[in-house]
């Protein structure tokens, strides 16, 4: 894969539905000012996360395998498969997300599919579901040539949003969105900014696309350069949408607005064409969306699979080289959180923060490697002092930035990433089996005691009725 098509797939994995939510998830939380400072964090954290993984393919070109195999050479085995497993969940509640997200679109036109989580949203999304199970099983690569097609024909809408909306721009409603506060209590700035958090991660979700994938790249430094490209271009995109949203509507209309907002919101302005064109684009955008992520999380089962990180069933592949154990455990885990979605209130913020909230601790824990290799200037050999200090500072931020977004996802979510954690245990155990290894070190034995513990408390917590979903 060349700069462009890596950089498509960063693209492709983090343009997907999140940014069609963003007008209202923003107006109930805050107003312009909110907004300008939440962007400011989100994308100062992100971009150096961005440069984490950049540094990582510099640093340590040898570690080819995506996001989990950073926890596994700085942590350890488990803390590897942790991470594996916490970004593969992260990507199937992503996937249900998208599905639910574009049967609330066509629940605009189609009254049966409610807002996506109703019976019939759900068995139209499980043949969605089955029919790119079988694209994607036709080969790797195909699959992602057309997302860097479909890439480009849903970026068209979003900025034809941006640049309607500017020009209807009125200077009043503007000025009374500045700070909202006219509106009704919105809490303090750092209220507001910290209720902005969980969406503004989700959108960029997919940032690590071309790590993921670097095994593929036809030269080792175009995945930080990809990474980069991809990330900046999405961040001024999200921004703008956000801005010119609150150019045109009031904040309470904004938070009132159904999603996907950017529906309303367009055709408010330009009319009843409007609805149907964002809506187009929503479903282009998440159908490109899911199949980017679909390939993700394939890749995430197969590589530890291949590495004896997990057991061997997931790291077989069929005639087209796709790993197809992998592909039909993460449409089967799709499937499972589709069918939950009839029981979730609120299914589509649910899976939102659930996906946002399992993404956090594989970004956590490759921050915190490329910190630990910045402090004891391991993989430092023959690079300057100033260079070494400059990315030590990269990864510290980046971590202490990820441990921020822990606290806001807040303890539920926190617990529920355990609940999913602690049995998926069990994989590791048979791997560990398969060929005889050690289980765990005393530290890893801690691990383990500390996720299991997380666990029953969140299983106790659902069956009390304190966790609802």
């Amino acid at each position: 894969m060349s700069v462009p098509t890596l950089a498509g797939l960063v693209v492709g994995g983090m343009v997907g539905a999140g940014v069609f939510s963003l007008p209202a998830r923003f107006g109930v939380a805050t107003g312009i000012l909110g907004s300008l400072i939440a962007w400011a964090v989100a994308g100062t954290g992100m971009l150096m996360l961005a440069f984490v993984f950049q540094n990582l393919a510099i640093r340590k070109p040898e570690l080819d395998s995506g996001v989990f195999i950073y926890a596994k050479a700085g942590f350890g085995d488990y803390a590897g498969f942790n991470s594996a497993i916490g970004f593969w969940a992260s990507t199937v509640a992503g996937n249900t997300f998208y599905w639910v997200f574009m049967s609330a679109t066509v629940g605009a036109f189609f009254e049966g599919f409610g807002d996506g989580a109703t019976f019939l949203a759900v068995a139209v999304s499980t043949v969605g579901v089955w029919l790119f199970h079988y694209l994607v099983a036709r080969g790797v690569r195909d699959a992602a040539v057309i997302n860097r097609v479909v890439t480009i024909f849903k970026i068209i809408p979003i900025l034809v949003f941006i640049v309607v909306l500017f020009v209807n721009f009125d200077a009043g409603v503007f000025s009374d969105n500045w700070t909202a506060y006219g509106y009704g209590d919105l809490g303090t700035l750092n209220e507001q900014v910290r209720n902005t958090m969980l969406i503004t991660t989700f959108v960029f979700i997919g940032i690590e696309g071309a790590s993921v994938y670097s095994r593929y790249a036809k030269r080792r430094e175009d995945v930080g350069r990809a990474t980069v490209l991809g990330f900046l271009s999405v961040l001024s995109i999200f921004a703008l949408v956000t801005l010119s949203s609150y150019s045109v509507v009031a904040q309470p209309e904004l938070a009132a607005t159904r999603q996907p907002s950017m529906v309303g919101v367009f055709a408010s302005v330009v009319g009843e064409w409007g609805e149907w064109f964002i809506s187009v684009a929503v479903i282009v955008s998440v159908l490109g969306a899911y199949l980017a992520w679909t390939l993700m999380a394939a890749e995430v089962m197969y590589i530890p699979a291949r590495q004896d990180d997990f057991p061997q069933f997931l790291g077989q592949e069929n005639d087209a080289g796709t790993p197809i154990t992998a592909l039909v455990v993460t449409s089967l885990g799709v499937q499972a959180l589709l069918a939950l979605t009839l029981f979730v209130n609120d299914a589509l913020n649910f899976m939102l923060d659930l996906s946002t909230s399992l993404a956090l601790l594989p970004y956590l824990l490759a921050a915190a490697y490329a910190l630990k290799l910045g402090l004891t200037g391991e993989a430092y050999e023959g690079v300057s002092a100033g260079v070494r200090r400059r990315e030590t500072i990269v990864a510290g931020a980046a971590t202490a930035y990820t441990i921020f977004l822990f606290d806001a996802a807040g303890m539920k979510f926190v617990l529920l990433m355990t609940v999913l954690l602690a049995p998926a245990t069990l994989l590791y155990v048979k791997a560990r089996s398969e060929h005889g290894r050690r289980l765990f070190t005393p530290a890893e034995i801690g691990l383990f005691v500390l996720i299991a513990s997380g666990g029953v408390i969140g299983v106790a917590g659902l069956l009390t009725g304190r966790i609802a979903l």
